[in-house]
């Protein structure tokens, strides 16, 4: 399997600059393919959709004497931005994200490097460049495949080392004996099957003063001043702040979710077409709902645990889980509600996450696994006993009421 392990790099002022060159370079080529495209598209209706149209020029372009500074980057890099660009015009063209823009050179710079690569205990080397300190907080294992440096918009710089540790990935069981179905929302981060809830941590909202207030001072500095540049740099460490404690919190909680389970279940949400709420896009972005599953996507595949991700058109908060009766709508403020059905009193969420534990149970036992955890999908259907031990006897009319007395004897 392939691990990226992602450390904090020192490099001095030289190696800053070269690193910046390096930078450079790659924005450069990314630019300017991505205004060759959009120019031949808008100026002849030329689509140069195939990333062979661009490639070839770049040799010719470190030949000539205008771009002959190209040679100093290192070329693979360079290839791999291209590549990049490729990539962004598909998903633009399969409507996954919006058409690509423009590199800016304030933003976060990377580079790829896979050649010529050396990883020590304290340093890192990558082509043209001297071995630079660097903090390898844990060990790696394998053969290093690829190095990506990283400049934050802070001004640190990262390596994220890519290894292969020459290991087959875990086997996942047949028999599965312990499930957990996750439902996902905003009044509580992760709600499970079992009632376990985990309290939306909301670190975005919590900084939005600061963040507030640090946007204000930024606006008011001179274009191209220092203290502006000192005041954007503020700006993006509050940023970058909330960002770690919130990854810090998706990876503690999905590997506390891994380690316990053989089997996840969790729904998939459109968060693109949930942010069109405007009420609630600050919140929902803060949440970030696909990086904690990718988060748990990633480290079930190492742990050899099965992660079913539910059709997102699955009514699941709505669907009464004790005899499956749909209720036509369900708001988002109605957090409790009782099916009409089996009179069964519901949490929303609870509700929801156990509808998502059975249809996951489906779905695993449909591709031939065994599932075993908690006797497996409880039987679906309006019977009296059910009704009996999640309602009250003031809704049946009391003790002596005709259906008390039918479900006593």
């Amino acid at each position: 399997m392939y691990r990226a392990t992602k450390v904090r790099i020192y490099p001095n002022k030289e190696q800053a600059e070269l690193l910046d060159r390096q930078f450079g370079a790659v924005r450069f080529v990314y630019n300017k393919a991505l205004h060759i495209r959009s120019h031949w598209y808008k100026r002849y209706g030329v689509s140069l959709g195939n990333i062979k149209h661009i490639q070839p020029l770049l040799p010719i372009a470190k030949k000539s004497r205008k771009y002959d500074w190209l040679k100093n980057a290192d070329s693979n890099s360079l290839q791999v931005a291209l590549q990049n660009l490729d990539l962004a015009f598909k998903n633009f063209f399969e409507k996954r994200a919006k058409y690509p823009k423009f590199k800016r050179k304030n933003g976060t710079q990377s580079s790829y490097h896979c050649s010529n690569l050396k990883v020590t205990c304290d340093s890192i080397k990558i082509p043209k460049i001297p071995s630079i300190k660097a903090n390898i907080h844990r060990e790696l294992t394998g053969k290093v495949k690829s190095i990506t440096i990283t400049r934050a918009p802070t001004g640190k710089y990262y390596a994220s080392i890519l290894c292969d540790d020459g290991l087959e990935a875990a086997v996942k069981p047949t028999l599965i004996t312990s499930v957990t179905g996750c439902d996902i929302g905003l009044a509580d981060y992760l709600i499970r099957d079992d009632g376990k809830k985990t309290a939306n941590p909301r670190y975005l909202v919590n900084a939005y003063r600061r963040l507030r207030r640090d946007s204000k001072n930024l606006s008011r500095k001179k274009p191209g001043s220092s203290n502006r540049k000192k005041a954007r740099i503020k700006l993006a460490a509050q940023h970058e702040r909330v960002a770690n404690a919130r990854a810090d919190f998706q990876h503690k909680l999905s590997r506390s979710i891994i380690d316990e389970n053989q089997a996840v279940i969790v729904e998939t949400l459109k968060s693109a077409n949930m942010m069109k709420n405007r009420r609630l896009a600050r919140h929902i972005g803060d949440a970030a709902w696909n990086g904690f599953v990718t988060k748990l996507a990633y480290k079930a595949e190492q742990a050899g645990v099965h992660l079913v991700k539910i059709d997102q058109w699955y009514a699941s908060s709505k669907t009464c889980h004790c005899c499956g009766h749909k209720m036509a709508e369900m708001p988002l403020k109605v957090r409790e509600w009782q099916c009409p059905s089996c009179l069964a009193d519901h949490d929303r969420d609870i509700n929801a996450a156990i509808n998502i534990k059975q249809k996951g149970i489906t779905d695993l036992m449909a591709a031939g696994l065994v599932v075993k955890a908690h006797g497996g999908l409880r039987k679906s259907g309006s019977e009296p006993v059910a009704a009996w031990e999640v309602g009250s006897l003031a809704v049946y009319g009391g003790e002596q009421s005709p259906l008390c007395v039918l479900f006593t004897h």
